[in-house]
């Protein structure tokens, strides 16, 4: 490793030193106060410092008072670059994190996968024919639509139950929002005289606080990265309800040929919906919202669900019996590039937050397909429980810089940064709210 201490006298550099210092022996000094070489090294590329440090040895210029300063201030410098490179590692320990991948299944359960290992770590009992599953933006809740009627609410730090909520008739999709203060639950009743609305929950309170009237047979429903409108496509009407979550109210409808999945890219320009009965995927411009492109598949290929890659170049449709695979879709030239052989009765599809890998729930084997999304070819197959329907992977942690981000989900305060020279801290004082 590269000391800047210059030369074999260990001097500092002239040239290097900060404005508004001056290099004095060993030291860049401003106002007096003394920095070694190697701390400012450290300032400069924490990252290179982390294996080891090598620090310069105090000067022999300067009156005896000076070199005391300088020697205190050597050894504080030392213990901060330990505590730096501590943090530094546990910074980089969190954002390499495991996520975790979370299915239900029409048994009653929902699985729960480590991505890192690909096996299932845990089984949480929910109620009766858990579909739909969301995870809240600082991964910490997991909402999960059980057909007859309730939401069941996950500690994802335990994995068990802490909430459950009485919702409208059949709720099948589920989106929250992205500063995770709402979930958005498609009640999905199927005849003219069902409930065909959306359910607005207050995730703090864990209570229902609005009700939106949307077309006949509602089945999903996404949410834009800004977070100002929810696309819920609607099976029996051919429509697409776009509501405006500022007020809760449908503000226009958009005709496609057919609905079931829905995705909407991470710039927030398109929407991606699936047709079965009609073997396309549509795609909205929701600046228009307007039919702009559709994509046609194959004889008997019946799209149902879609998931986008983080980067955006990519979707991934799930293409069930009698083909039972994925179908890859370049977003930029919206044209077929890959298919993808995978279990049967394939339904959904979730991507890792850095895009590399793809989960596939095989609703006819009882198993989730692990796709890499490099080679586009099945690495795993986990076996989970019978009849597996969503899939949701849990998002990268950020570690939270002021207190507007911990208002939420019952934090009630944010506490001071973690360590010197770190903008980070953490929410505290957690209240459950029931």
């Amino acid at each position: 490793m590269e000391n800047n201490c210059s030369g074999t006298s260990g001097f500092c550099t002239p040239s290097l030193a900060p404005p508004g210092s001056e290099c004095i022996g060993r030291y860049y000094v401003n106002s007096g106060r003394p920095f070694t070489v190697e701390l400012l090294n450290y300032n400069q590329d924490v990252n290179s410092r982390r294996s080891s440090t090598t620090a310069c040895k105090p000067s022999d210029r300067g009156t005896s008072r000076d070199r005391l300063y300088a020697a205190i201030w050597q050894h504080l410098s030392c213990v901060l670059i330990i505590l730096l490179s501590l943090g530094a590692g546990l910074g980089n320990a969190t954002s390499q994190a495991q996520s975790s991948a979370y299915v239900t299944n029409l048994s009653g359960t929902v699985s729960v996968i480590d991505t890192t290992t690909n096996t299932v770590v845990a089984t949480i009992p929910v109620g009766t024919f858990p579909s739909g599953v969301a995870i809240t933006p600082d991964g910490t809740r997991v909402y999960v639509t059980n057909i007859f009627n309730s939401i069941s609410v996950i500690d994802a730090a335990s994995n068990t139950v802490v909430v459950t909520i009485p919702s409208g008739q059949f709720p099948t999709g589920i989106a929250i929002t992205p500063d995770g203060t709402r979930a958005y639950v498609v009640n999905q009743f199927m005849t003219n005289q069902g409930n065909n609305s959306v359910s607005v929950i207050d995730t703090m309170t864990n209570t229902i606080v609005a009700t939106i009237a949307v077309g006949r047979g509602p089945s999903e429903i996404a949410i834009t990265p800004d977070g100002t409108r929810a696309y819920v496509p609607d099976q029996q009407d051919f429509i697409i309800s776009v509501i405006d979550t500022a007020t809760n109210t449908v503000v226009t409808t958009i005709p496609v040929s057919g609905t079931a999945g829905i995705a909407i890219t991470p710039d927030g320009t398109r929407a991606y919906v699936t047709s079965p009965g009609g073997a396309t995927v549509s795609v909205i411009d929701t600046a228009i919202n307007t039919v702009v492109a559709t994509i046609s598949f194959g004889p008997n290929q019946n799209p149902f669900r879609v998931a986008i890659t983080p980067d955006g170049t990519r979707a991934y449709v799930t293409i069930g019996f009698p083909n039972n695979i994925v179908s890859v879709i370049d977003t930029a030239t919206n044209t077929v590039v890959a298919t993808i052989p995978v279990g049967l009765g394939p339904i959904g599809v979730a991507i890792t937050p850095d895009g590399t890998h793809v989960y596939v729930t095989n609703n006819d084997s009882d198993t989730v397909s692990v796709i890499d999304a490099t080679t586009n070819s099945v690495v795993a197959t986990i076996p989970v429980g019978s009849g597996p329907v969503a899939v949701a992977i849990t998002p990268v942690r950020r570690t939270p810089t002021g207190k507007e981000q911990c208002k939420h989900h019952g934090y009630l305060n944010f506490g001071p940064p973690a360590g010197p020279f770190k903008n980070q801290g953490r929410c505290i004082s957690y209240v459950e709210h029931h």
